[in-house]
């Protein structure tokens, strides 16, 4: 990381991050060693600063002291656990390629073939594609994603092994975990059932699976695949599910009745699940019902039709966490890959309003998508492994509403970012000196 002549440089493992504001709104110095949290020491309030002056002959016991070398002072910024994108594409992105106008098509299987087309024609590698935009994630406080990759009889494994490399470099400042996606169906396309076989032997950690009745015409088919793999495996499940109304909730409660069958709770998320936005009061209830008792987690990008009802969902005791899904690819140009913008977007689909229902929309890019993706020692407590983000913002809800900045990004410890000079690599930095610059920077 690079840092202005003027700039302090700051120490890339740092032992105390000084001057934090908590989740929770208190103010603490964050300990760190070797990669994990090991203390958070609250800051004395102002009532026992100006105690403490009072009775200055009484022994300080170092609360709040973080002195040292090792330290740097945040000044109040908010610290939260990495963030979790826990539904991407990177084999998809068109990032580190030209602008390319987006197309429409008539059906999903069309717009599969004219994808496939354009990627091919694109010139950029997959794992170019895929670095930049992992570098972008990384620059936005992201620690942790779940990516999904194109497993089909075109491109067979070659996706696969490209984010292989991807993860590998990555290690030390992003987590990756990789699905098996049958992009052009299970069971209507010929010898994907074998190639998901071998994509679990060959690095991929979970298997998925996409809309069994709207584009395999074959849900048992298609699950008894799925599912079966992933039992002879011991991988996780996450399959697409877009099919709407009670076509799509019956697919739900099927997926449920299969991971209760199988012990496999925790471990089965059903990507989008639009149909939980579509159906009357008691459809869904019954439908949450049995997901929250097979522990089958829901993972929404707050699409703007047909959002499941996140509050709703929750208090039915179903786990709802968020991905980013598409980003400059195909499927649509917009994506930045700042989960704080997905929170929002979230928020503003789903009416969260009040600091508690931002704070719910936060939980859903950190805690509830950690939890979903079983990541271990994930958090902002003692023993914890210092994923960390800072972010110019006073609280959770603040930087939920406002696209904060990130001030900076841990990974296991160590500084991996902010570095905004990847997010924009065609184009050189610009410095304006001279002439009526003072303007540009606000100082008229």
């Amino acid at each position: 990381m690079s840092h202005p002549a003027d700039t302090p440089s700051i120490p890339l493992a740092p032992e105390v991050l000084r001057n934090a504001t908590l989740p929770d709104g208190r103010r603490a110095d964050i300990h760190l060693a070797d990669g994990r949290v090991t203390a958070l020491v609250d800051q004395p309030d102002k009532a026992d600063r100006a105690d403490r002056a009072d009775r200055a002959d009484r022994p300080d016991t170092g609360r709040g002291s973080a002195g040292g070398p090792g330290g740097i002072d945040l000044g109040g910024a908010l610290v939260l656990p990495a963030l979790v994108d826990g539904h991407a594409h990177l084999d998809k992105t068109l990032l580190g390629a030209p602008w390319q106008p987006h197309l429409t098509s008539a059906t999903l299987r069309e717009h599969i073939a004219n994808e496939r087309a354009l990627r091919a024609s694109a010139g950029v590698p997959v794992a170019d594609r895929a670095t930049a935009l992992a570098h972008r994630m990384v620059s936005l406080g992201t620690g942790h994603v779940r990516s999904h990759v194109d497993i089909d009889p075109d491109v067979r494994l070659d996706g696969l092994h490209a984010l292989a490399e991807v993860r590998e470099k990555f290690r030390d400042r992003l987590g990756i975990q990789i699905v098996a996606f049958p992009q052009s169906g299970v069971v209507t396309a010929p010898g994907v059932a074998d190639l998901l076989d071998a994509a679990l032997s060959e690095g991929a950690d979970l298997i998925g699976g996409l809309d069994p009745a709207g584009f395999d015409a074959d849900v048992d088919g298609q699950l008894d695949i799925v599912f079966g793999l992933a039992e002879r495996h011991g991988a996780g499940i996450d399959i697409h599910l877009h099919d709407g109304g009670v076509t799509g909730t019956r697919q739900l409660r099927d997926i449920a009745q299969r991971t209760a069958a199988l012990g496999l709770d925790g471990t089965v998320t059903v990507s989008h699940a639009y149909a939980l936005g579509d159906v009357d009061a008691t459809e869904l209830d019954r439908t949450a019902t049995a997901l929250a008792t097979a522990g089958v987690a829901i993972m929404t990008n707050g699409p703007r039709h047909s959002m499941p009802p996140v509050l709703r969902l929750r208090d039915h005791g179903v786990r709802v966490f968020a991905g980013s899904d598409n980003i400059r690819d195909t499927w649509w140009p917009y994506g930045t890959a700042d989960m704080l913008e997905r929170a929002t977007v979230i928020g503003l689909q789903g009416d969260l309003m009040s600091d508690a229902e931002l704070r719910h929309a936060a939980s859903m890019i950190t805690d509830e998508a950690a939890a979903a993706l079983g990541l271990t020692d994930y958090g902002l407590a003692p023993g914890c492994r210092a994923d960390l983000v800072v972010i110019a913002a006073g609280g959770v809800a603040e930087a939920v509403a406002a696209h904060p900045r990130r001030l900076l990004v841990l990974h296991d410890g160590q500084v991996v970012g902010p570095a905004p000079e990847t997010d924009y690599p065609n184009f050189p930095a610009i410095s304006v000196t001279g002439g009526d610059a003072s303007a540009l920077q606000g100082e008229r």
